[in-house]
Formats: structure tokens, C-alpha cells, sequence
């Protein structure tokens, strides 16, 4: 079976081309850049291919011979879609590790034409949303009628470029839950609570994660928020944003701040990443008032997004074909996914 790391040359495509190698897979390499992604296939004695995606006939002839492709190249919001319609033309799984509503909603459509090809879409195989979807699915068989699904998670060891980005490209859309099972716009740091980590209460804010969109497909909750733990400063300054509202939006607004990402925003180290510990805390209700609710303990994100992603790669690369269609992480690979994966730990819930 063939298939691609298009992307490969940018912060987590480079960390997920070094452990593919180390697990003896020999993906193809793949990018935009001729100059980054040529010598990083001759590092690693891989082959190459290197097309934009702003050209359907171009993306065709890229993905020639692939079945299966693990599309890493940011803003998703831009590349998604001219990815996932190039891989149903030529018959590939699609996987992405984004975390963005609207790139999860434009795969979703897809739906019905996935099924008829026969190829999996799975957008979010990484931390966004691998370990959260897998805690909605497990809090879900724990109590079937839960309505409500509070997730929360602590990431230290801050952002890749390609994340920061897309921070960047949410602030003017403001933020997201699911009400009755419709999907709310609501401003930015919405909601604030504090979760309990290892006897410290850390301080989290509502964001516009994925699973506002995905833990609704994967288990039918219809009321849903996500957290994220922040400093207390970040709330402060977020809420004055609001004032600024679409503005934020306006694309010089945003190609300035962007720039300000690529001067400063290098992504974690190598030793971050080992020293950065994640916590995922989950909490479903019903509407008697029963409660059930877990922790995660798991590497740090970027860590993570590489040991997902790579596991559904395999997954997909086994011999028996899946059933095509849009899938979450959970319904596809199982709730006890996240559990599956290296360095992931249970801890009871609060």
C-alpha cells in the first residue's frame, strides 16, 4: 500500500516522517516546497513528490498511485478541502490532524461520496481530537443518556507555527458550543472553570475545539463545551478583544498578526515535548443528574498527534478495506483508542 505525508517538511509532518521511519514505514514525502522537501526525502532515502494544491489537475497527478494520504500542511482551513477532493479522485483514505469546526463540516458533507468510493475521511487523527473524542465515546457507554459533555485539557509546552495560525484565524469567528444540539456562536472566552490537576485547580476558558462538531457525531450528546487551561491573563485579554469583534477577521488584521507568529513561534523542543505532560479531564450528565466523569494522562500534544495518527495509518493499512465514509477517531478506531496508544494513562474522574 502506498501513501503520502504531505506537509512532511513542517513541524509535525517532520516529527511524524521521523517516526514512521523508525517504525520501517516508507511513506512518500510531500509538500509545496522543492527546496524543503526534496532534502528531507534524501535524509531519509524516501521518494518525493512536490504540487500545490491550488490546482486540481496539479493534486491529481501528486496523488497518482497513492492510497492513502496524511495531509499535514496548515491552514487547514485553505488546504483541506482541495486535499480530501483530490484523495476522493483518486480513490485515497484521507487523514488530517487539524482541530477546525468548519474543515470537520466541509469532510462530513463528503460523506455520502466517500461511501460510494469506497475511501475513509477522518479529519482530527491527532490530538485534535483523538484523545477527547475518545473520552466523549468512553463517558458515553458509561452513561448511554448523558445530555451534557463537559472536556477540558491542559497542553503545556506551547504551540507549533501551524497551530498558532490558526489561534490566529479563530479569533474573529469567536467561539463555538453545542446547545441542544445545535451549534452556538458565542464570544470568545465565553465560559471560565477551574479543573483539578493533581491537587492544583487550574483555570480553563471555553475554545472553539473540534469536538464541538465531532463528539456530537461520535455519541449524540447534544449540549457540549470544551476548555482549554489558560493563565488567567490570557481570559483577560481575550474578553477585550471582544470590542474588536469581526475586525479580528479583516485580513490585514490577520497577515500581521500571522507575521508575528513566523517571527516568534518555533514550536516545543524536543526536551518540551518529553517534559510537557497532557491532562484531559471529561464529564457527562444526564438529565436525572447522574454523573460520570475520567482523566487522561497523555504525552504532549504534538506527541500524541504523531502515535494517533500513525496508528489509524496502520490501521487503514491493514488488509481488510473499512467501509468508506466520514469518520471520528472513536468511530472508527474504538473509544478505548487513546487508552491503546503509548505513555496514555486513566486516572479516576473529580
Amino acid at each position: 500500500m502506498e501513501w503520502m505525508i504531505y506537509g512532511a517538511n513542517g513541524y509535525t509532518g517532520a516529527l511524524m516522517v521521523e517516526e514512521a521511519v523508525r517504525r520501517g514505514l516508507r511513506p512518500v514525502l510531500a509538500g509545496r516546497s522543492r527546496e524543503a522537501i526534496e532534502p528531507l526525502a534524501q535524509q531519509y532515502g524516501l521518494p518525493a513528490r512536490v504540487f500545490r494544491l491550488d490546482k486540481p489537475d496539479a493534486v491529481a497527478m501528486g496523488l497518482r498511485g497513492m492510497d492513502l494520504v496524511l495531509h499535514c500542511a496548515g491552514p487547514f482551513s485553505k488546504t483541506a478541502l482541495p486535499m480530501v477532493k483530490g484523495c476522493l479522485e483518486a480513490g485515497a483514505h484521507y487523514l488530517d490532524i487539524t482541530g477546525e469546526i468548519e474543515v470537520f463540516a466541509a469532510c462530513n458533507a463528503l460523506d455520502a461520496e466517500a461511501k460510494q468510493r469506497g475511501i475513509v475521511i477522518l479529519p482530527g487523527a491527532g490530538f485534535d481530537v483523538v484523545p477527547t473524542d475518545c473520552m466523549a465515546a468512553i463517558l458515553k457507554l458509561e452513561l448511554p443518556g448523558a445530555v451534557n459533555l463537559v472536556l477540558a485539557f491542559d497542553a503545556p509546552g506551547g504551540p507549533s507555527p501551524g497551530t498558532a495560525k490558526t489561534a490566529v484565524e479563530g479569533l474573529g469567528k469567536g467561539g463555538r458550543v453545542r446547545i441542544n444540539g445545535e451549534m452556538r456562536k458565542v464570544p470568545l472566552a465565553w465560559k471560565t472553570r477551574t479543573f483539578d490537576k493533581a491537587g492544583e485547580a487550574r483555570l480553563a476558558m471555553t475554545i472553539p475545539w473540534g469536538d464541538v462538531y465531532t463528539a456530537h457525531i461520535s455519541t449524540g450528546i447534544p449540549n457540549i463545551e470544551v476548555y482549554m487551561c489558560v493563565p488567567p491573563g490570557t481570559v483577560a485579554n481575550l474578553r477585550k478583544l471582544r470590542r474588536l469583534g469581526p475586525l479580528l477577521g479583516f485580513s490585514p488584521i490577520q497577515a500581521l498578526l500571522k507575521k508575528q507568529v513566523e517571527k516568534k513561534v518555533r514550536g516545543p523542543s524536543e526536551q518540551k515535548r518529553r517534559d510537557a505532560e497532557t491532562w484531559v479531564w471529561g464529564e457527562a450528565s444526564d438529565a436525572a443528574g447522574r454523573q460520570v466523569s475520567a482523566i487522561l494522562k497523555t504525552p504532549n500534544g504534538y506527541t500524541l498527534t504523531v502515535l494517533a495518527a500513525l496508528g489509524i495509518v496502520s490501521k487503514l493499512m491493514a488488509a481488510q478495506r473499512p467501509i468508506g465514509g466520514f469518520y471520528t477517531p472513536s468511530r472508527l478506531m474504538g473509544a478505548d483508542y487513546v487508552l491503546r496508544l503509548p505513555g496514555v494513562k486513566r486516572l479516576p474522574g473529580n
